[in-house]
């Protein structure tokens, strides 16, 4: 396992990390039905193996995915850094409508819910999740209460989620932001344009999410499965899960399979490798929902891509058309 800094003076951490989105269960935005004792044992595995930081946000699963963290950290007892997040509230929703909203009192309220949640008296890195579109809260008013809950201990590294370089540059003018969380994979690339090269001048870490899109960069879906995906699945709704993207996207994990082969890993672990070789990346968020999809990304964690693996992986993207951004 190889660990980087989060940025030029954030902690250490594993290159891949385990995001628990899927962990929450079933809700709006949710990955369809899952099975507590599977994402227990995946996290298990996880920490196990070298990993030393999850990802989780209280919206996941409307605080399912908090808490199944927190029960984890008190059976391990041991230190993981915790990542989670605030700005999606719901709280007071009779029928638990989420709402940006990234007021200063709400944040300080979901701060206090996920701490009960994880158990734990502070938050590692604490992040706005989205921006807020709602509320009409200056981002500058916002940012300024997450330096405060660093200076009161409550928090020791903040961080933003889908924010762009303008809102990142009010942000910096306020306090410096320790990490960036934008998505990241060989079919969205559009991180690579400018966010990233904003967070390398900045010295900002960078986590990024969906290395494999989703599950599109396994190697082990098909149009089959895409069909066949639960109700509440978000990715029913997905413009990559359906056509014309669908046979795109597949094609393109279907060419990472030569590159897998010859370093004798899971076409999951090459997809999760090209992120971990962009410049300015500090580690990846890999969704999982049980010990096996574990077993499947982690030898990303070592896997150092050649250049001969990033000329035939460049070839891949542009003969198959798949996604947009820069390579």
């Amino acid at each position: 396992m190889r660990f980087r800094n989060l940025g030029d003076a954030g902690p250490e951490l594993s290159v891949v990390g385990v995001g628990a989105w899927a962990m929450g269960g079933p809700w709006r935005f949710g990955w369809g039905p899952q099975d507590d004792d599977e994402s227990i044992a995946a996290l298990h595995r996880a920490f196990d193996a070298g990993v030393n930081w999850v990802d989780t946000a209280p919206v996941y699963g409307f605080g399912h995915s908090e808490e199944i963290v927190g029960q984890v950290l008190r059976e391990l007892g041991s230190e993981v850094f915790v990542a989670t997040k605030c700005g999606r509230n719901w709280y007071g929703s009779p029928d638990r409508r989420i709402q940006g909203d990234l007021r200063p009192e709400s944040i300080r309220l979901e701060l206090e819910q996920s701490l009960k949640r994880l158990g734990t008296g502070h938050v590692d890195l604490y992040q706005f999740h989205w921006p807020d579109q709602t509320t009409g809260t200056p981002v500058e008013e916002s940012w300024g209460t997450m330096a405060e809950l660093v200076d009161e201990g409550k928090v020791r590294y903040a961080g933003v989620s889908n924010f762009g370089v303008d809102l990142l540059e009010r942000c910096e003018a306020v306090r410096h932001v320790d990490s960036v969380q934008p998505p990241l994979s060989l079919i969205n690339r559009a991180a690579a344009a400018d966010v990233l090269p904003w967070c390398a001048a900045h010295g900002s870490g960078v986590l990024c999410y969906s290395p494999m899109q989703s599950g599109l960069l396994t190697g082990a879906f098909d149009a089959e499965r895409a069909r066949s995906l639960p109700e509440d699945d978000w990715r029913r709704r997905s413009p990559d899960f359906t056509e014309p993207r669908l046979s795109a996207n597949l094609a393109l994990a279907d060419r990472l399979r030569p590159v897998a082969e010859r370093h004798g890993v899971s076409v999951a672990a090459v997809a999760v490798a090209w992120v971990l070789a962009q410049q300015g990346v500090t580690a990846a968020i890999v969704g999982t929902r049980r010990p096996s999809q574990v077993d499947g990304w982690l030898p990303a964690g070592s896997l150092e891509l050649s250049v001969r693996d990033h000329e035939e992986i460049e070839a891949a993207v542009d003969e198959t058309g798949a996604g947009s951004g820069p390579v």
